[in-house]
């Protein structure tokens, strides 16, 4: 598709976030038109008082008898442009709220469609881009279409009728100055036109440069204790600057050479204007034309040259906001998860039996990560999955969660494939506590209750007494009612994880994940969490990931990965006996 083509496509599909305002759009254009047509009948207007001026000044020189400054018929003109600019301004004013309101409307729209769009997308797409750049799309690049709809739509409507409204009144002044004036028009449109073309690449450039700023940002700031403890706060300025200075230089490529549009088409005016200060007094001279005709032709031609001045101005603006648009509507454009069957299962009653059939899955087509996978599991079995770095653990959940699906063989609940459910019934069987927590900014109490809203207080106190945060919570001042920090850096990393047990607790879920889930908390809690949660456990499949064994000894099932496949199998006991792989790691741990 070309440049243009793409363009065209983007603002069209603009248009159905504007036309539920169009009737705030359409009266405001009116109001718009009524006061482009006040403005260009004003200096004609203006002039009436220049010519009058004129006429009576001419008579008292030349000693005319009774000769005088008509005073009341300049008043009287001075009343009507009196009225008029006061009708401008107002209609002005209402255009302005109307098209503010509307605009805003449609921007807020907008960003539902984009935030919808990203709970529709699959895991892959955040695999594959980074959180800021997403953030960039959502916040600066529709605040940036927002900004130039807000400044240009009333200017550029205002433009065209101001330019369109002066040329004719330039004609019933004199045809002749008129059309020497017209060539401004052209001269300035070649002018924007190459400036447009040079810049255009520079503003996508621009755009694409602050979103992957806006990633390294959020990674550096939410890396930072890291950073601090390694020692690479120089390496991460460096890395910073590199990404600071590609903004730098395309910013400046981008705003140096939009800047150049305004005097360009200002020095095309005031060639207009030369030329007409040749022409324009030997026409007064002759008689052709008044005085006051000639000051308005004059006011005429800066009509032209402010529009013209205002949409250079806008240039770069506009140029962002086209950047922008195709920013935002690449990520609506993205795929999508894969639709639900039309006639999903849903299971009513969920034991927890799991069933990995011959399962084959690779994040891409040419690498595949689990070549055949087999497992039962029972229902209310603990389930551990252990085995070095990129075994396949984690990606092993993310296909029974469904946040991807395999590429061949099937996972199954209770005998029933889970491509067949929706993705929502399926989810909801399960509760999650992964090693990196997820608090948001509010209460203790509210960060509980997000497993199950509408949960009671006993419920959640119950919840944080099994997790073995309850004590914890109460030697806080506010208790259950303390506000966590958007970081939530105020409580502890081992304190944070037990608010998500508690969390998932709560959920009451017929299958429990827990991907190192005591990774972050000490000793003596663990050995307390390790019994609560095998209360939690009982009657609930449970699948935990563990890197340090000594937390699975008591599973019922241990699945030993490698390589994306089950290599061995049993309870801790039946594999320690068979001296394979599982020994090995176990030893590798315990004994020095």
């Amino acid at each position: 598709m070309s440049k243009i083509k793409k363009f065209k496509s983007n603002i069209k599909r603009l248009s159905p976030y504007i036309s539920p305002y169009k009737m705030s759009f359409i009266v405001a254009v009116l109001f718009i038109i009524i006061a482009a047509v006040i403005n260009a009948i004003a200096p004609r207007t203006e002039g009436l008082v220049i010519t009058q001026l004129t006429n009576d000044a001419l008579k008292i020189f030349k000693g005319v008898t009774g000769a005088s400054v008509n005073f009341n018929y300049i008043i009287k003109v001075l009343a009507v442009l009196a009225c008029l600019y006061t009708a401008y301004t107002i209609l002005t004013c209402a255009a302005g709220f109307m098209l503010t309101n509307a605009i805003q409307s449609a921007m807020r729209d907008l960003r539902g469609s984009v935030q919808n769009k990203i709970k529709r997308l699959p895991i892959s797409y955040f695999d594959k881009n980074s959180y800021g750049d997403v953030l960039s799309r959502i916040t600066n690049d529709i605040d940036t279409i927002s900004n130039a709809l807000q400044q240009s739509f009333s200017q550029v409507i205002n433009s065209v009728l101001a330019v369109t409204l002066a040329i004719a009144m330039m004609f019933t002044i004199n045809v002749t100055m008129a059309i020497l004036a017209m060539l401004i028009i052209p001269l300035s449109y070649l002018v924007s036109r190459f400036i447009v073309k040079k810049s255009q690449k520079s503003f996508k450039r621009q755009q694409n440069a602050l979103g992957k700023l806006n990633g390294k940002v959020q990674e550096m700031y939410t890396g930072f204790n890291e950073i601090k403890l390694y020692g690479k706060e120089q390496d991460s300025i460096e890395e910073f600057k590199k990404i600071n200075d590609e903004l730098c230089n395309n910013g400046f490529k981008a705003q140096f050479v939009s800047s150049m549009m305004m005097p360009l088409v200002s020095l095309v005016s005031y060639l207009g204007i030369a030329a007409m200060a040749f022409v324009g007094p030997v026409y007064v001279i002759r008689g052709i034309v008044t005085v006051g005709n000639f000051q308005a032709f004059i006011r005429y031609i800066w009509q032209i040259n402010q529009p013209l001045s205002q949409m250079t101005q806008l240039s770069a603006a506009i140029q962002s906001a086209f950047a922008a648009v195709e920013r935002v509507f690449e990520i609506l454009d993205e795929e999508e998860e894969s639709k639900d069957i039309e006639n999903p299962v849903k299971l009513e009653n969920v034991r927890g039996d799991v069933t990995f059939d011959h399962v084959k899955f690779g994040y891409a087509e040419d690498k595949i990560l689990i070549e055949d996978l087999s497992a039962e599991i029972k229902s209310g079995q603990m389930v551990a999955i252990v085995g070095p770095t990129g075994a396949g653990k984690t990606t092993l959940i993310n296909l029974l969660m469904r946040f991807y699906d395999p590429k061949g063989g099937a996972i199954k609940i209770d005998g029933v494939d889970t491509r067949d459910m929706n993705r929502e019934d399926l989810r909801s069987m399960f509760a999650m506590v992964l090693q990196d927590t997820w608090l948001f900014n509010g209460t203790l109490y509210e960060n509980i209750e997000y497993g199950r809203l509408g949960a009671t207080k006993e419920e959640i106190i119950e919840a944080a007494k099994i997790a073995n945060v309850h004590h914890f919570i109460k030697t806080l001042p506010d208790g259950y009612n303390m506000f966590l920090n958007e970081e939530a850096s105020n409580i502890s990393q081992g304190e944070k994880q037990l608010l998500t047990i508690a969390r998932a607790i709560i959920s009451d879920p017929s299958i429990l994940i827990l991907d190192e889930a005591t990774s972050s908390v000490d000793t003596r809690l663990e050995l307390l969490l390790q019994k609560a949660m095998k209360n939690v456990m009982k009657g609930r499949t449970s699948f935990v990931i563990a890197h340090r064994l000594s937390t699975i000894r008591s599973a019922d099932l241990i699945l030993v990965m490698d390589d994306g496949k089950i290599i061995e199998q049993g309870n801790h006991e039946e594999l320690m006996a068979k001296n394979g792989f599982y020994e090995k790691l176990y030893k590798s741990q315990f004994e020095h």
